[in-house]
C-alpha cells in the first residue's frame, strides 16, 4: 500500500475513535444523576444489582457499547473505500414485477433447501424491459453502493458487525440486496458488472478461523461474503488493508481505555 493512502487511513481511524468517544463519554456523563439512564437503569433489576456496583456498571455499558460500537465500524469502512471507490446511497431506477416475483420465488427455495444460493441464479435473469416505466419507478437507500471506475464495477454491500443474523434477518437481508441488484441492473450501462455482498467487520470465530453461520450460509453463497479480514482488504482496496486498520485501531482504542476509567470513576465504581 502507497505510504500516503497508509497514513490518510490511519488517520480516519484515529479521528473517528476520537470523536467515537468524545460522544460516547458526554452521553454517559450526562446521565450519571439520572435515575433512568442507561447505566443507573441496570439497578433496578434485583438480581443484578446484588451483584455490586461494579457489575452493574459493566453489565450496562457493554451493552450500550456495542450497539454503538458497530456503527463506528461502518463509518469508518466508508470513509476508507472512498480511497478507491465512488461511494453513494441512493439508487433512483426501477424495478419490474416479474423481478420482484423472482427474487420472492428464489428466496422462497433457499429457504425450503431446493438449491444452494449462487450469484449464476440473478445473474442469468433477464427480461425485456417495457417502453413506458413511468409506474415501475422507485428510489432504494443502500447500506453500501461502491464503484469501481477503473473496472466498471458496482458493489452492493450489507455489513453487520458480528454477522450473527436469524432466519429471516438473513432472508429479509438478501431480498434487499437483489432488489438491489436489479434497479442498478436496469440503469447500468452494458458492459459494466456487478457484485454483491453480505459482510461482516471481524470473523465472530476468530480471524484466522473458519467462518460459518448456517442462517446465513442457507441465503448468500461463498462468493457473496467478505467476513472479518476480506472486508477490510477490500474497503481497502489491499490485501494488507486489514493490517494496517487493525494496527492503527491497537493504537487508537487507548482513547477508549482511558474514557471507560473515566466514566467508571464518575459512577464511582
Amino acid at each position: 500500500m502507497e505510504k500516503l493512502k497508509e497514513k490518510s487511513i490511519r488517520l480516519i481511524i484515529d479521528t473517528a475513535i476520537k470523536g467515537f468517544v468524545k460522544g460516547f463519554e458526554l452521553r454517559h456523563n450526562s446521565e450519571v444523576d439520572d435515575p433512568s439512564g442507561t447505566i443507573n437503569a441496570k439497578k433496578n433489576n434485583c438480581f443484578i444489582s446484588v451483584l455490586g456496583e461494579e457489575f452493574i456498571f459493566y453489565s450496562a455499558f457493554v451493552r450500550s457499547f456495542d450497539s454503538s460500537f458497530g456503527n463506528l465500524l461502518e463509518d469508518i469502512g466508508n470513509q476508507i473505500a472512498t480511497f478507491s471507490y465512488k461511494t453513494d446511497k441512493v439508487i433512483h431506477s426501477y424495478i419490474l414485477t416479474e423481478q420482484t416475483q423472482y427474487i420472492g420465488s428464489l428466496l422462497d427455495k433457499y429457504e425450503d433447501h431446493i438449491c444452494k444460493p449462487s450469484k449464476e441464479h440473478y445473474e442469468s435473469f433477464f427480461v425485456v424491459p417495457p417502453k413506458d416505466k413511468t409506474s415501475f419507478k422507485t428510489q432504494h437507500v443502500c447500506d453500501n453502493w461502491f464503484y469501481d471506475e477503473g473496472s466498471k464495477t458496482h458493489y452492493l454491500v450489507e455489513l453487520k458487525a458480528g454477522g450473527d443474523l436469524d432466519n429471516k434477518k438473513a432472508k429479509s437481508e438478501k431480498m434487499a440486496l437483489l432488489k438491489e441488484y436489479f434497479m442498478l441492473k436496469n440503469i447500468i450501462p452494458n458492459g459494466q458488472k456487478i457484485f454483491i455482498y453480505f459482510a461482516t467487520a471481524y470473523n465472530k470465530f476468530g480471524e484466522h478461523n473458519a467462518w460459518h453461520q448456517a442462517n446465513v450460509e442457507r441465503f448468500f453463497s461463498a462468493e457473496e461474503l467478505l467476513i472479518g479480514k476480506d472486508y477490510w482488504n477490500f474497503v481497502c482496496n489491499d490485501e494488507k488493508g486489514f493490517d494496517i486498520v487493525f494496527d492503527q485501531y491497537k493504537i487508537s482504542a487507548q482513547y477508549i481505555k482511558d474514557a471507560l476509567v473515566r466514566i467508571r470513576n464518575k459512577y464511582g465504581c
